[in-house]
């Protein structure tokens, strides 16, 4: 239906036009209304992809190519395969939440506000849809502008530093993306990053790219040790700053080792993978406690992400375990599927989690846990979706948050013993932390004279957690339409990967 169209360029630049207008028009009675209008469009044409797109392929799909530095040989050259699709459809549905969160909140700078978050949401699109390695990095460092500005606008006291400290880290991992990039020009003539996947490096070659490529997309995950930025972040940006940093920004990560990592420098990735699985293992099992200890609800959710994402890069590289040990390798599928499945989960996810910290911080203004509880005497459907959505944080069958980390976990398993029974702490950690968190801000006796005054969400509030929580469910328990959507991309990748290039 839509194939004939260059649709792809549509869902990228509509918001970002979009925004810019609403950005030029000011403060008015419509900057709302064009906001979700703009947000909704972007949203449904994104539908469009997904409903065009062929689930029987890895080939990419709504491909646009034409010239745009002919002298460098850079093109504008888009596309998109199962790994892209879940993230652009998360990407828009996450900025129609956010601009529906700021509704009522944002009553500052709302044009700019609105403007920002439309002109990331084309961006970050950019970055998923991107088959040239320059388009790739200028939409991959522009994404982080408005984000930048998000926070140190509307962010919290301490803001400036969390926003120099976000850019230093940020761009600290850019620039050895940039070098890789560079490099791989070098080698091949071209900035086509479907011709990376084909090249022949040596093993040195491979080694020096995975590091640069390595420490680029796991400052984004964010691994440890290189996450301490994101709790800063968190606590400092507004509540639709979290929302997109959690949904979206720490998927580029995830995204990028998929795309780059894996493909490019496989064996490489073969031995050095034990560096990685110890890394995620270390942030699934000592964030996890770390984030025990948290007395404000935003930093908890933070760590509680950092653990979550753990699962993510360990799902990508067990693969190489899997195939050592196994005949078929038929657990690297499920691997990487998982990883792909917990990175959209936790999307939708986390967003809800810190929609909910956000609905009471704009009642009580205070994250800290010790001010709350109980929350469920007066705001008892708001306690039913933080109830909800905490144990879908915390792995509940049934639920999404279950799906990706049972696969992977599953996977696991035949790679290695200890790895799978490492990964599955989390099961305990992740129910202690949330039920922790749980237990002292919403059940109990009402604490104090402010959460007796507090007053149940609203319609609008209503309808956005509703929507998440619908969605969280349906994926927990039909992850079927997801999983087919990148599983013709997840076997093409798998066997670029198992195929040696030395």
């Amino acid at each position: 239906m839509f194939v004939d169209y260059p649709l792809l360029s549509l869902v990228i630049w509509l918001p970002i036009l979009g925004g810019f207008a609403i950005l030029f028009n000011g403060d008015n009675a419509m900057t709302r209304p064009l906001s979700l209008i703009v947000s909704l469009l972007t949203l449904v044409l994104s539908i469009g992809l997904y409903i065009d797109f062929d689930m029987s392929t890895h080939e990419m799909q709504f491909v646009e190519h034409m010239p745009w530095v002919p002298v460098f040989d850079i093109n504008y050259y888009l596309g998109i395969d199962g790994f892209s699709m879940p993230l652009i459809i998360l990407t828009a549905f996450s900025t129609v939440i956010v601009v529906i969160a700021g509704w009522e909140v944002i009553q500052d700078r709302v044009a700019q506000y609105m403007a920002a978050f439309l002109v990331m949401e084309g961006l970050m699109i950019a970055v998923f849809a991107a088959l040239d390695a320059i388009l790739f990095y200028v939409f991959f460092e522009a994404m982080l502008i408005p984000l930048f500005l998000v926070i140190g606008i509307w962010g919290g006291p301490n803001k400036v530093y969390a926003t120099i400290k976000f850019f230093l880290y940020t761009f600290f991992g850019s620039v050895f993306l940039l070098l890789s990039l560079l490099y791989l020009r070098h080698v091949t003539g071209s900035f086509d990053i479907l011709e990376y996947h084909q090249v022949s490096l040596s093993m040195t070659e491979q080694t020096w790219l995975l590091l640069a490529i390595l420490i680029a997309f796991a400052v984004k995950v964010p691994m440890w040790p290189v996450h301490t930025w994101l709790p800063d972040a968190h606590v400092e940006a507004p509540t639709g700053g979290s929302v997109i940093l959690a949904a979206i920004t720490l998927k580029i990560g995830g995204y990028g080792l998929l795309r780059f990592a894996l493909p490019i420098a496989p064996d490489a990735s073969m031995a050095l993978d034990w560096l990685v699985i110890s890394l995620s293992l270390i942030a699934i099992v000592y964030i996890g406690f770390v984030a025990l200890v948290q007395s404000d609800l935003k930093k908890l959710i933070a760590y509680s992400s950092i653990a979550h994402m753990g699962f993510v890069t360990m799902g990508i590289f067990i693969v190489f375990g899997i195939f050592a040990n196994s005949a078929t390798g038929s657990g690297a599928v499920l691997a990487v599927e998982g990883a792909m499945v917990q990175m959209i989960s936790h999307g939708f996810i986390a967003a809800a989690m810190f929609l909910c910290v956000g609905v009471l911080y704009d009642r009580m203004h205070t994250r800290e846990i010790a001010h709350y509880g109980g929350v469920i005497n007066t705001m008892p459907v708001f306690a039913g979706f933080s109830v909800f959505f905490a144990m879908a944080n915390a792995g509940l069958p049934g639920t999404s948050g279950f799906v990706g980390e049972f696969m992977v976990i599953l996977a696991a398993f035949q790679a290695n013993f200890w790895y799978a029974f490492l990964a599955a702490t989390t099961l305990i950690l992740g129910a202690a932390y949330s039920l922790w968190m749980i237990k002292r801000v919403v059940f109990g006796e009402v604490s104090n004279d402010n959460v007796a005054t507090l007053k149940d969400i609203n319609r609008r509030e209503f309808w956005m957690l509703a929507s998440l929580a619908i969605i969280v469910l349906v994926i927990g328990i039909w992850p079927a339409p997801l999983i087919e959507v990148m599983h013709s991309s997840v076997e093409h990748l798998l066997t670029q990967v198992s195929q040696s290039k030395l």
